[in-house]
């Protein structure tokens, strides 16, 4: 989705568009449709419950109740959603899906120049990642690589990006309902011409999170994600503290925390967490041990 459910002022543009017959429009709309209905279901669901809530009742209780249920149905209905969209898209007279529907972006020749912030258009893959384990295997390959350039131990790119994506399950989808890939949250500032998606997320503000609307970047494969995250983290001055900690996870994490990567106070916990947890040492015993590595290339210096 595009925008926030609750952001009533782009719905005239929307509606404009659709009248149009603008597939990515329609689309859009009946996103927004469908986020809104399992909004409106949680908050039903949830006055229905017979009991008091474990906190009491209070204003701050029912605010923030009803940020994690605009939250929850923001990740219910994304990428495929629960199908309501789709049938919608349908009997308004949308093809089976709309993405079909859009039209092809500029495709550049072998000649031009391609770089890492604008790729050259294609049919985006599906994700099939079906637990941590497929996850971490398809993109372990890349974090090595992304690793080698930042002197980064991979397992910590492996434990951000699950961190940022609960091990792949949650990537926000791009503006055509694929996914996004991307897979570090980065967002597209101004320096950014490749595509975007605008997409509700939880900032804190003195330690309070806060709903805001930011534009994501969005890319067209996992290679093209690992390449803009490494190109981001070494060519920004700001995280110039982020490179060079080897096997240090912990400092690594301490230094993405330090130089404002997220605003959330517990980033660098969150990603040491992850690093040590059980799921992380299951996925990298598998990967270190296995006889089919799928890349060969040698760890950074330091690196484990």
């Amino acid at each position: 989705m595009t925008a926030t459910i609750t952001d009533f002022n782009q719905f005239t543009g929307l509606r404009a568009a659709a009248d149009n017959n603008d597939p990515a429009a329609l689309r859009e709309v009946a996103g927004q449709f469908e986020a809104l209905f399992l909004q409106t279901m949680l908050k039903n669901m949830r006055e229905a419950s017979l009991g008091d809530p474990i906190f009491g009742n209070s204003d701050q209780h029912e605010m923030y109740q009803g940020m994690l249920d605009q939250q929850l149905a923001l990740e219910m209905a994304s990428g495929k959603g629960i199908g309501l969209a789709d049938m919608l898209v349908r009997q308004l007279g949308g093809s089976e899906s709309a993405k079909l529907s859009q039209p092809d972006r500029e495709v550049r020749t072998a000649s031009d120049p391609v770089s890492s912030k604008s790729r050259v258009a294609k049919s985006k893959p599906e994700p099939t990642w079906s637990d941590p384990k497929s996850f971490a295997r398809d993109i372990w390959p890349h974090a090595m690589q992304a690793g080698q350039r930042l002197n980064v131990a991979p397992e910590a790119i492996v434990a951000q990006a699950a961190l940022e994506t609960g091990w792949g399950a949650h990537v926000m989808p791009d503006t055509n309902g694929d996914s996004s890939f991307n897979l570090f949250g980065i967002k597209a500032g101004s320096n950014w011409d490749g595509d975007q998606v605008s997409r509700q997320t939880l900032e804190f503000e003195g330690g309070v999170p806060q709903p805001q609307q930011a534009q994501f970047r969005t890319y067209n494969d996992v290679a093209a994600t690992f390449d803009d995250y490494a190109e981001f983290l070494s060519d920004n001055p700001r995280y110039s503290t982020v490179s060079g900690h080897g096997a240090d996870v912990a400092g690594f994490a301490q230094a993405l925390q330090a130089s404002g990567y997220a605003t959330d106070p517990k980033y660098a916990d969150k990603l040491t967490r992850i690093l040590d947890g059980p799921t992380m040492r299951s996925v990298m015993s598998e990967l270190k041990n296995s006889e089919s590595r799928p890349i060969t290339a040698q760890l950074p210096s330091g690196a484990r």
